[in-house]
């Protein structure tokens, strides 16, 4: 009987094997399959010269690259690096590769079987590949480079990616080649050399500014401005801001990281209200259910303008679970904020502050202080009419009372309080509050949100798209319309999915 029973149980598991076996199959079979539909829809792309093709063929990198693996490649190499010209990329790009992976069940399936098919085109030459094609293959094998931190192999072959670009000069190549600069310009900042590119960058934007090359052009912007805030260098990046336009037509993605990078650079220079705007609007123009470390990077910086701003945020944003465990020091750094307790300030900074400085928040950080003590002087008015200096450097944790008499002079010249200083009897008398209903200040408010509301229909406007060549067409048959109609949704179902791998 105990015989009989370990029978079902061994053969459940060879079950198991063989399913994930196939699992493993069909996996990589979907992957090549997808591939080789992204090839075709490049070759579609040039043949109608169509970018939005290409635009299709880039969204889906991100997707495969998760699904990358060494047969995968090698299949992929052996299916389209055929002709003679292409052996040496073809053997310089299988060196990325774990020639010993099991690629058996990849192989046997078509590798084998077509060069059976092969005699019929022995007295032809094998077709020559696409440069827009082999440059999507090296930028897949770059991607799986640098996801299995072979650096030193993935900058020789950025090189040699980036050369291939500047040999060429086709207007096809501009989407795949603006793709190629960012992953060129990420796996310079893994290896820690960003500065060693920066000339190489100015001299391609110089280029896809000349050929309106609009993808390309706000690509190598973002990628100045990420190595020139790397090394804090941000006279440099207002400068570079201020000589360049950004394309208008750039995808969203690119849009959200020059609004972010504008917006460190608005709040470095004291700018906080227009570096607030520009972070917000880069939480609304990225990826709403992906890149969730980019929007907790951009949060924490709002938050921080924020509140230099004098204002506390929601607290439906640290209770978001997206960004509830990254923003907790935040949290506690604006009940400090909030209470005007300089103590509590304190020991926040103590307990977060090599953190803070990793996330590059720290400098800013530093100048709530005075928020701070200007929040507990406001604090201190409502609740005393008459106080002694004394009493307020206590109460605010200052040396003496010269530094809180010093402290509410300027709390009364920029408006904080409304009080008198008697410097003879050493005590602030506050005066009756007023009506604020009978000021300006609910005015300038309505007005700012009227403002915000018109520039964000605005910009919802300008974001719209229409399919292009559309008024130069004649009218469509039945089978034009319902594949128009398929097309469509699958663009749609896209646009849905996007996944952005942008945002490192």
């Amino acid at each position: 009987m105990k015989v009989e029973d370990k029978k079902p149980e061994s053969s459940q598991k060879d079950l198991k094997e063989t399913k994930e076996v196939k699992e493993t199959k069909d996996a990589d079979t979907l992957t090549f399959d997808d591939i080789r539909e992204n090839v075709k829809s490049i070759e579609k792309g040039i043949q109608q010269k169509e970018n939005r093709y290409l635009i299709r063929v880039m969204r889906t990198i991100f997707s495969i690259r998760k699904r990358l693996n060494d047969p995968i490649l090698k299949k992929i190499l052996n299916n389209y690096y055929t002709s003679q010209n292409a052996q040496a990329d073809k053997e310089f790009l299988l060196s990325f590769i774990d020639t010993q992976s099991s690629v058996a069940p990849m192989d046997t399936d078509e590798a084998t079987t077509k060069p059976e098919q092969a005699p019929p085109q022995s007295t032809s030459k094998p077709k020559s590949l696409l440069p827009e094609v082999d440059l999507y293959i090296h930028l897949l094998v770059l991607v799986f480079a640098i996801d299995r931190q072979k650096n030193k192999q993935a900058i020789d072959l950025a090189e040699k990616i980036v050369e291939k670009i500047m040999s060429q000069n086709r207007r096809t190549l501009d989407i795949i080649a603006a793709r190629c600069y960012f992953f060129y310009t990420r796996i310079y900042e893994i290896v820690g050399k960003l500065d060693q590119i920066r000339f190489f960058l100015h001299s391609r934007l110089r280029t896809s500014v000349l050929r309106n090359d609009y993808e390309g052009t706000a690509v190598l912007i973002n990628c100045l401005l990420r190595s020139y805030l790397h090394y804090n260098l941000y006279d440099q990046a207002l400068k570079l801001v201020s000589k360049v336009t950004f394309p208008l037509h750039a995808s969203n993605n690119e849009w959200a990281r020059y609004l972010f990078y504008y917006g460190r650079i608005k709040a470095i220079q004291l700018e906080y209200t227009e570096a607030h705007k520009n972070l917000i609007q880069a939480l609304r123009k990225a990826p709403q259910h992906e890149a969730v470390g980019f929007k907790q990077t951009v949060q924490k910086f709002a938050i921080v303008v924020e509140l230099l701003l004098g204002e506390i945020p929601d607290k439906a944003i640290f209770r978001n679970p997206q960004l509830k465990k990254a923003l907790q020091p935040y949290f506690q750094l604006t009940q400090a904020v909030r209470a005007g307790n300089l103590a509590q300030f304190n020991e926040v900074l103590e307990k977060f502050g090599e953190k803070f400085m990793k996330e590059n928040t720290w400098t800013l950080i530093i100048r709530l202080r005075h928020n701070v003590i200007k929040t507990g002087v406001k604090i201190i008015s409502l609740s005393y009419s008459k106080i002694s200096l004394e009493n307020i450097a206590n109460k605010l944790h200052l040396d003496s009372a010269v530094d809180a008499e010093f402290i509410v002079a300027k709390a009364i010249r920029d408006g904080v309080i409304e009080a008198h200083i008697d410097h003879e009897g050493g005590f602030v008398q506050t005066k009756d509050l007023t009506d604020v209903y009978s000021t300006l200040d609910p005015m300038k408010v309505f007005n700012q949100r009227i403002k915000f509301c018109l520039e964000l229909r605005n910009q919802s406007v300008k974001a719209m798209r229409f399919p292009p060549k559309k008024y130069s067409e004649e009218l469509e048959t039945a089978e034009e319309r319902r594949a128009r109609e398929e097309e469509e949704l699958e663009y749609a179902k896209e646009m849905a999915d996007e996944e952005d791998d942008g945002f490192p």
